[in-house]
């Protein structure tokens, strides 16, 4: 069964609850639960900006739980298509058999059981926002169909007699890197071509410093109004933790470990029971971090120690080039905007090593 939201209006939380009743064309990005002061979720909400001022398609990136749906609603709801649908599916839950008929729908007696004529989202969304979530998962024979209807706009329902027109705009999000899929085969680069006309990466909340505090502070005092209890006070250990922690889940993982020790807090101080999540936090370093590592799964385990490996190494390189970025490229063996996009992964700013010296 596929997963499908419709909604007019943007949301209030992190949570993917229910929104107001009504459009809000002056909202700002922390009414959609996109919260943040660090320098790299700040970059990427000034692109979230700028994107919702235009009418092309969009392609998010981002680890599982960083808020790829929230930035795609704020995309639609800060912009000229803020009163016309939004519709979400996920392309992961689309069997390869079913592709067609749910984006395109299908006219009366398409095939058996066909009794009435059923739209797909495409038509559901019609003038408005299609937001299609894990479009890696989506199949070769969806890709392709998918494609078709980009490049003219126009569709055919199943067992329909005729061509169908329709305005929608697409945002599509992933939790994988897109040259990767196309070198491997799994994606059509030139589907690829006409969904990231404009793209935003979102930073993991391990990269985003002391966000991580603001989004606690702001999770307790939406459960204190929601269950009308006091909002308790996370003590000073559990604030360090929470910064030093990796948390693979992200924003998501952190609401629910929020949550779930506000609600066994009886109150006063509430300490945050990291040492109980399944994935241990990131070791200070590769080779000092083995006997950390022994304690995650071998997929987390790998991430840790990749991700401590680039990070290092991101940051001795910009130092030697005295802050470089083209010199730092050309080191690295890799494209200057690549590079780019790696620094502004890791929240690395060049300025901090301008005065340095190879």
């Amino acid at each position: 069964m596929t997963t499908r939201s419709s909604i007019e209006a943007p949301q209030s939380t992190t949570t993917g609850r229910l929104p107001p009743p009504q459009p809000v064309a002056d909202a700002s990005l922390a009414e959609f639960g996109l919260l943040g002061e660090s320098a790299c979720f700040l970059s990427a909400l000034e692109l979230v900006r700028r994107f919702a001022e235009t009418t092309a398609h969009v392609l998010i990136q981002g680890e599982t739980g960083t808020g790829k749906e929230l930035v795609a609603r704020a995309i639609h709801y800060l912009g000229p298509r803020r009163y016309k649908p939004f519709v979400a599916i996920n392309c992961g839950a689309l069997p390869d058999n079913l592709v067609e008929n749910e984006l395109f729908g299908h006219a009366r007696g398409a095939f058996t059981d066909a009794r009435d004529s059923q739209p797909g989202v495409i038509a559901e969304a019609d003038g408005g926002t299609l937001f299609l979530d894990e479009i890696e998962c989506l199949s070769h024979k969806g890709q392709v169909a998918l494609l078709r209807f980009l490049q003219d706009g126009h569709y055919r329902p199943l067992g329909g007699r005729g061509m169908v027109q329709a305005d929608v705009r697409v945002v599509a999000a992933s939790n994988r890197e897109f040259d990767e899929m196309v070198r491997e085969g799994s994606f059509r680069q030139d589907l690829l071509y006409r969904l990231a006309i404009m793209s935003v990466s979102l930073p993991p909340l391990r990269a985003r410093g002391d966000d991580v505090l603001l989004l606690v502070d702001h999770f307790l005092r939406r459960f204190a109004r929601s269950y009308g209890r006091p909002r308790p006070v996370v003590d000073a250990e559990s604030r360090r933790q929470a910064l030093a922690y990796a948390w693979p889940g992200n924003i998501r993982e952190l609401e629910n470990v929020v949550h779930r020790q506000f609600l066994l807090t009886d109150g006063g101080d509430l300490r945050l029971e990291l040492a109980a999540q399944t994935v241990a936090p990131v070791p200070a370093s590769a080779a000092a971090g083995v006997a950390g590592l022994a304690d995650m799964d071998m997929k987390t385990a790998k991430a840790a120690v990749i991700e401590r490996f680039e990070r290092d190494y991101l940051e001795q390189l910009i130092a030697a080039t005295a802050g470089n970025v083209s010199a730092a490229a050309q080191r690295a063996g890799k494209e200057r905007r690549a590079f780019g996009k790696l620094l502004k992964k890791y929240c690395i700013e060049r300025e901090r090593f301008g005065r340095r010296r190879a």
